[in-house]
């Protein structure tokens, strides 16, 4: 296991089963996102979740942040796991990464889900959070202090201030102390933003075109990432279906997970 070392990784689920199932967490996020949708396939699945490159407590190289890249790293992790098809399941970057591993490798892919991506650019995206990102002054004296903060200060940017709560927790779930007592960033944040930019000025479209399996796209209701002009080109295609899930914003899996698990076990076959 050379590559995979590099992970913080779990592989859980059915060990004997020939069905393997891989989950990708978006931007900022860890393995550990997809705790609770993954225990929902155990019985008819080997499952893979870990932090991607850059995240959590993998590797952090100071380069190689493009879709491409990460889709590389799936793609000698599970040669080196010896799994031949997978399905394949991402969330917003890691949709991103799970269409550039389509791409690349569409011959060790079965099935494809992409949660709340859009396959078009989104300039105004990456202004948006790289602006969000850079608003944080790390590193904080103490855990408390950045509480403090993502209470107070971070809050002050946002009209909506649910939607400022929502991001402010999912940002301080980021955060992590030292053994000094101090409170940076989990993540390696030039790699974070690497990938921000990267990701999002890309055309996707000819990936998706490309497809060779049947694709789900799956999105919140209340979510603005895939446009109605994204939605009708998705229907234009052959292999793509889509799903609107009521009451979700971007985080789908986790405003509705008992829909998303349900939409996601009818979209593979169970």
């Amino acid at each position: 296991m050379d590559f995979l070392q590099n992970f913080k990784y779990k592989i859980s689920g059915n060990l004997s089963s020939s069905k393997y199932l891989v989950f990708l967490h978006g931007l900022m996020g860890s393995g550990m996102n997809w705790q609770k949708i993954a225990s929902h396939f155990k019985e008819d699945y080997q499952i893979l979740t870990f932090d991607q490159r850059g995240h959590g407590r993998s590797f952090q190289p100071q380069s190689g942040y493009d879709p491409k890249d990460y889709a590389t790293d799936l793609f000698k992790i599970v040669q080196e796991l010896g799994w031949d098809k997978i399905n394949l399941v991402g969330h917003s970057m890691g949709g991103r990464n799970a269409l550039a591993f389509a791409s690349l490798y569409p011959k060790h892919l079965r099935s494809l889900l992409i949660e709340d991506i859009s396959p078009s650019r989104r300039l105004d995206s990456i202004d948006r959070m790289k602006r969000l990102i850079n608003s944080v002054p790390v590193p904080f004296v103490s855990k408390k202090e950045a509480s403090q903060f993502f209470k107070d200060g971070f809050l002050q940017q946002f009209d909506d201030k649910t939607i400022g709560k929502n991001i402010a927790q999912f940002f301080y779930m980021n955060i992590t102390e030292s053994a000094s007592g101090s409170a940076d960033w989990r993540f390696y944040k030039p790699g974070i933003l690497e990938s921000l930019e990267l990701g999002r000025k890309q055309d996707a479209w000819p990936s998706v075109m490309g497809l060779k399996v049947p694709t789900l796209f799956v999105y919140g209701e209340n979510s603005d990432e895939l446009s109605p002009e994204d939605l009708q080109q998705l229907a234009d295609i052959s292999h793509t279906e889509t799903r609107c899930v009521k009451d979700a914003g971007h985080w789908v899996h986790f405003d509705q997970p008992e829909d998303f698990v349900k939409v996601t076990k009818e979209f593979f076959g169970h």
